[in-house]
């Protein structure tokens, strides 16, 4: 392998495999992994997988033509969910809806869905608008593209500073106006309230002190595991290790058992893609997943890692990673009930790689995404 060359596990190219498989292009694959496509034929060639159930196989060009016609089925009930605040209003608002839609839907299937004739939607949009009212319809569009792509994640001030990122310089005020116009705004789920652990925790030696700030990369890393419920495997374990300069996700593992093995996965993974080589601290809780033997080992095996542990039932010692899991949790977790382990682990990988790392900008970091802070640090470095 050339020197400098990225590795990838198993586990990410059969992901990526999958995805594939399951309706993704190569072009949407190498924009939200950052692959080539190459990489990716590569990768598909070798695994050439053949869609089958218990009793029935059937060819890819099938197994499309199924995904193309559902497809269909799903943007007729997708227009119909979200034109439902405005067929019960004034014709003029089912136009505005069309309007503000065609970008995503045909202006013909919408009209036949919504029982309004072509020819008066298009009468309807030879009316003049002002330009206080072109200006907002343009706004209107990014918010909505924004959202969208955000999974509906984005509230107000993460929509208004995406807005400014394009250009668009408007007040938080008139973003959250328009937001309300249309009827848009963040996904809000109840925050998770952990119970006190009663067991015994002998203390260790906290080396961070809640001191998040961090001048580049691998120099401070968090760590932590959360849970995630399953309806056929029950609960399923998620350990994740975030950079805190850039607040990217390093390094994750997932398993059906909660133990020092997934723990130090997770660590391991971070260290393969990372490849430090200066002194940095590793924060943790007090876990028995990070006080045993065994990942002691591993730690004073990594000579440059100093390990930090949190007090005792001090969960603001490790917020950093903690706000992740909670937000993994508000945007993702709590929204689906996943069939099992499987589903859960593809959710996982594709909130992380895809949209986390990639895409969500954090206002800690100066509203940039995880990889764009790391890759400016590289950069620098």
């Amino acid at each position: 392998m050339a020197r400098g060359q990225k590795q990838y596990t198993e586990e990410f190219k059969n992901t990526i495999v999958h995805l594939y498989n399951s309706g993704k292009s190569l072009a949407e694959l190498s924009s939200e992994y950052a692959l080539s496509k190459s990489t990716i034929s590569g990768w598909i060639k070798k695994n050439n997988p053949i869609v089958m159930d218990k009793d029935t196989t059937i060819t890819m060009a099938e197994y499309q033509a199924m995904l193309k016609k559902n497809k269909q089925l799903e943007e007729e009930i997708e227009i119909f969910k979200k034109s439902y605040g405005h067929i019960r209003k004034e014709v003029t608002t089912v136009f505005e809806f069309i309007t503000n839609n065609k970008k995503y839907h045909d202006i013909k299937l919408m009209c036949k869905v919504l029982k309004v004739s072509r020819s008066s939607y298009y009468k309807y949009l030879n009316k003049k608008p002002s330009n206080r009212e072109l200006e907002n319809a343009k706004i209107e569009k990014e918010i909505i593209n924004i959202h969208k792509a955000s999974k509906k994640r984005y509230g107000a001030v993460k929509i208004n500073e995406s807005l400014k990122a394009l250009g668009i310089n408007i007040s938080l005020k008139r973003t959250q106006r328009l937001m309300r116009k249309l009827g848009i705004k963040s996904i809000i789920i109840k925050k998770y309230r952990p119970t006190s652990s009663k067991s015994k925790i002998k203390e260790q030696e906290n080396v961070l002190k809640r001191d998040f700030n961090a001048t580049t990369i691998n120099e401070k890393w968090v760590t932590d595991i959360t849970y995630i419920h399953t309806i056929k495997d029950g609960w399923c374990y998620l350990a994740s290790v975030m950079d805190l300069y850039s607040r990217k996700i390093i390094g994750y593992a997932m398993s059906k058992s909660i133990d020092t093995t997934l723990a130090l996965q997770a660590v391991k993974n971070a260290i393969k893609l990372q490849k430090p080589n200066k002194p940095l601290i590793l924060h943790s809780d007090l876990g028995c997943q990070y006080t045993s033997s065994a990942f002691k080992e591993y730690i004073n095996s990594i000579k440059i890692i100093t390990h930090s542990f949190s007090g005792k039932g001090c969960p603001y010692d490790n917020a950093c990673i903690e706000s992740f899991h909670a937000s993994l949790k508000k945007e993702e977790v709590h929204l689906v009930n996943y069939f099992d382990y499987d589903a859960a682990r593809l959710a996982v990988f594709e909130y992380i790689e895809a949209w986390y790392n990639r895409k969500r900008i954090h206002s800690s970091i100066g509203y940039l995404t995880p990889q764009k802070c790391e890759d400016l640090a590289r950069k620098i470095a």
